[in-house]
């Protein structure tokens, strides 16, 4: 019998119709065009032909990735917004392949690799309260379900949360630090945005991480008050997107979704997604680089949980995972990590 105070993620709705009717002929960037549409998420991962696919913007579950139902061989629960690089072909596209090169770990199964990209308080909130419900969907957290994590990702405070509440090992190991924030504008940029001054400007309507995400929202109004000042960031704030039909509070989601659908005329996000959705969804929006912004940044760190339930899969991860990422992650966008920051250990008590 799980805690009922679950946590609820519903589904992607948007208030007028999809720009276009999705279909697996369909390709899910020309669906995120014009104002008054939605984003029609693209998959991840390849899917057997045979499966069933519901590609739409409804019933479509963008941030639970892999299987549910059968057994699964190694979960992930991470803060979400390094998802386009875990997710990627560097990442868990050659695990499996590097896994059956090194004999110690050729027989551990490896099928069904399931992670869940969440914002980091929702990782802690799922966790705690045993439960993710998306819509009308409710998936059990818990080691009876076997959904339940054998690695997660985060910051630091998040993770000694979950240190506090028994669930992680006591030390984290830092393997990423973002560039700070980008700003996202609409394909061609109609309003000729080209730095944080124009934000300024009373035409201009902004979107970002809500208070859900405090980390982020943190960085980003700090990073715009050393810019602007005070009184032009609290200007640009009274121009804030702060609510519109379908949002998550799901920066990942929400910002490109804000743009799409007209709510929002810029989109102020980590420099990686910013990157990551200009390259996935050239239709639908552009990246304007800010110099300078990786004055306010953070660390994702990566920690075991407390006697995983996959013991020899979460090794294997982590060996293949610190292996690898230092070289692979500022290919997305990310910061390059010395030798000495890299892997270096967070206590989390």
């Amino acid at each position: 019998m799980y805690r009922r105070n679950f946590i609820k993620a519903s589904a992607l709705a948007a208030a007028a119709p999809a720009v276009c009717a999705p279909s697996n002929d369909t390709p899910p960037s020309l669906c995120a065009r014009g104002t008054g549409g939605t984003v029609v998420w693209k998959a991840m991962l390849a899917r057997p032909a045979h499966v069933l696919a519901l590609d739409g913007h409804t019933d479509t579950v963008p941030d639970v990735v892999g299987r549910i139902g059968v057994a699964i061989d190694l979960c992930i629960f991470t803060e979400g917004n390094h998802f386009p690089v875990l997710l990627g072909e560097e990442i868990m596209g050659s695990f499996r392949t590097w896994a059956r090169e090194h004999a110690r770990w050729r027989a551990v199964p490896l099928d069904n690799i399931v992670v869940v990209t969440l914002p980091q308080p929702m990782i802690v909130a799922a966790i705690s309260g045993e439960a993710i419900a998306f819509g009308n969907l409710t998936l059990v957290v818990n080691r009876a379900s076997g959904f339940y994590p054998d690695l997660v990702m985060g910051g630091a405070e998040p993770l000694k949360a979950l240190r506090h509440a028994a669930v992680v090992e006591g030390q984290a190991k830092v393997f990423a630090r973002n560039r700070g924030m980008a700003l996202l504008v609409r394909a061609g940029n109609p309003l000729g945005i080209a730095g944080t001054d124009d934000l300024a400007r009373a035409d201009v309507r902004i979107v970002m991480a809500s208070a859900a995400e405090p980390g982020a929202r943190a960085l980003y109004t700090a990073s715009l008050e050393a810019r602007l000042g005070q009184k032009e960031l609290a200007s640009v704030l009274a121009r804030e997107t702060v609510a519109f039909p379908g949002r998550l509070d799901i920066q990942h989601r929400d910002v490109l979704q804000a743009l799409v659908g007209g709510h929002a005329d810029v989109g102020i996000i980590f420099r990686h997604l910013a990157h990551h959705f200009s390259v996935a969804y050239p239709e639908s929006c552009a990246m304007v680089t800010i110099p300078g912004a990786d004055a306010y940044a953070s660390t994702i760190a990566i920690a075991e949980t407390k006697k995983p339930l996959r013991p020899q899969a979460t090794q294997a991860f982590s060996e293949f995972f610190l292996d690898v990422a230092r070289t692979v992650y500022p290919k997305y966008e990310f910061a390059h990590l010395s030798e000495a920051e890299f892997a270096s250990p967070i206590s989390l008590d």
